[in-house]
Formats: C-alpha cells, sequence, structure tokens
C-alpha cells in the first residue's frame, strides 16, 4: 500500500488546495450521475462538468505542488496531492462531499458552489500568482456555464409541480447550512489577501447571497435562516463521507503505486 505524502503547511499552499479540492471532490459527486441522469441530455451535460472541475483541479493542485517547492519543501504533482494524501490533509467545502442526493440536490449544490467559483475565479483573473491567474481566465468561462445551468434547473424545478418544488425545498433545507462555512474567515484568508494570492473568500458573501436569492426568488423558493452550526472542511475536519469517497478515487493509485496507463 502506497504510504501517504507530507503537505506543506505554507498558507499560500493551503489556499490553493482549498479551491483545487472543493472541484476535484465535486466532481467525483458529479460523476456518479454518468449513467444515471433523468434525461441523455443532462446525463451528458453533469459529467462534462465534472471533467471541467477536474481541469480546474488539475491546474490548481499542480501550482500548489510547485509553490510547494517555492516555499522550501518537496513538490508533489497533482496526482500525488490527489491521490496520496490523508483525510485530514483534504480541505474542500464540507457542502461537495456531502452525498449526492437527488437532482434536485444535485441542482441547487451545483448553482451554490458554481455561483461562488465565478465570484472567485473573477478575482484570482488579477492574482499575484501568475501561474493561478492564467488557470482563473479558462476556469471562469466554466464557472459562468455550470451557473447558468444550475440556476436554469433551480427555477424550473422551484416553479414547476408540486412534487419538484417539494423535492427543491428539501434539498435547501438540508444544504443550507452548509454553505456558511465557504464564508468563514481565517488565517489562511488573510494570508492570501496580503500577498495579493486572491480574496478572502468572505468578501464574495454578499454577492453570492444576492445571486442565490435573486434565483431562489425566481423559483418561489425562501433562502432558509441562517443557523449557528459550521461545517469545517476548509481547516481538514469532514464529515464522514469524504472518507468514503477517498477509499474509491485513491484505491488504484494506493494498490498499485506508481502505475501509469
Amino acid at each position: 500500500m502506497q504510504a501517504s505524502i507530507n503537505v506543506s503547511r505554507d498558507l499560500s499552499v493551503q489556499y490553493l488546495l482549498r479551491i483545487g479540492d472543493t472541484c476535484l471532490i465535486l466532481a467525483q459527486r458529479l460523476a456518479e450521475w454518468c449513467g444515471h441522469g433523468p434525461m441523455l441530455e443532462e446525463d451528458i451535460a453533469l459529467t462534462n462538468m465534472a471533467l471541467d472541475l477536474v481541469g480546474q483541479a488539475r491546474g490548481v493542485l499542480t501550482r500548489a505542488g510547485r509553490l510547494e517547492a517555492e516555499c522550501g519543501g518537496e513538490a508533489h504533482d497533482e496526482d500525488q496531492l490527489a491521490f496520496l494524501r490523508d483525510e485530514r490533509d483534504f480541505h474542500n467545502l464540507t457542502l461537495v462531499e456531502l452525498p449526492r442526493g437527488d437532482f434536485a440536490a444535485t441542482v441547487l449544490r451545483n448553482f451554490a458552489v458554481a455561483t461562488f467559483l465565478e465570484l472567485l475565479w473573477q478575482r484570482l483573473e488579477t492574482s499575484s500568482d501568475v501561474e493561478l491567474s492564467g488557470i482563473a481566465g479558462k476556469a471562469l468561462k466554466e464557472a459562468r456555464y455550470h451557473r447558468e445551468h444550475a440556476a436554469d434547473w433551480v427555477v424550473r424545478l422551484g416553479d414547476g409541480t408540486a412534487e419538484s418544488a417539494s423535492r427543491m425545498k428539501a434539498a435547501l433545507d438540508w444544504l443550507w447550512p452548509y454553505m456558511a462555512e465557504i464564508f468563514e474567515v481565517d488565517a489562511v484568508d488573510e494570508h492570501a489577501v496580503a500577498a495579493r494570492v486572491g480574496p478572502r473568500w468572505a468578501d464574495l458573501g454578499d454577492e453570492w447571497r444576492q445571486r442565490m436569492v435573486a434565483v431562489l426568488d425566481a423559483a418561489g423558493l425562501e433562502a432558509p435562516a441562517d443557523r449557528p452550526f459550521r461545517s469545517t472542511g476548509k481547516a481538514g475536519r469532514h464529515s464522514e463521507h469524504l472518507g468514503y469517497i477517498l477509499a474509491e478515487m485513491q484505491h488504484l493509485q494506493r494498490t498499485f503505486p506508481g502505475g501509469v496507463w
């Protein structure tokens, strides 16, 4: 069994891992829809969005691995960072590791995350990290499409039949408490701002909420009241669900170290 790698604790590296890991784990959840979509077009669309997110994760994780070396640590490539880290060394939002849920939950989560990523990529286009800025330019176009696609479905289901509206409301009640974690501020965010790597995620919160509420209103839905509960995936403290994702995702590399196609 391949041993786990030791990851740099540099705050700029941690900032990048939060972005790359969130994209990677959401891609794993979306990939679960392959062959199970409610219609062929959506089956293909969700799979393509998963591939977009894998591409974004690859770019950011590759940059994070190079940055490790620049900070005096050991460099790691994208595959090592994806397949050879322990659960506590992943820094994705808890929101993206939650079970796939039904189609309503999937499109609502996609809308929330894509809306955030679109705002984040916009800001990262002016990052002091030239490589990250280049990644953001391409990723922004993909995030915009993901957001538009998901928003369309949120409105269609929320303002649809009694059954679809009920499912969308249930998805909103389930997922909403986990969205607050996106905008929790800590030392990683403060360092990113000071180093001009990227924005505090909290600084995107007001615009994110405005966009969310506008679509929820069009869908006949109301955002639930905020709760004191906070999930902690960004800090490496995850739900029980991430371990199962990693066990499946990392199985091949862990079992056959260094295997290539």
